[in-house]
């Protein structure tokens, strides 16, 4: 299985509670910073609830 490099790209100050919580949950907590995480649907799941401030690239 592949990795993913998820990068926060925007800011959550004007995120709901629960899509906050999940880019937590995904390790991110200031602008710029990444992760990287095993590419499987849980991780898929959290990505696509929170999208629109991620950067998602497979490596």
């Amino acid at each position: 299985m592949a990795n993913l490099k998820i990068t926060l790209v925007k800011s959550t100050n004007k995120l709901k509670k629960q899509q906050a919580a999940t880019v937590e949950a995904l390790g991110l907590r200031k602008i710029g910073a990444f992760v990287e995480q095993k590419d499987n649907p849980q991780i898929r799941g959290m990505i696509k609830k929170v999208e629109h401030v991620l950067a998602v690239e497979e490596i």
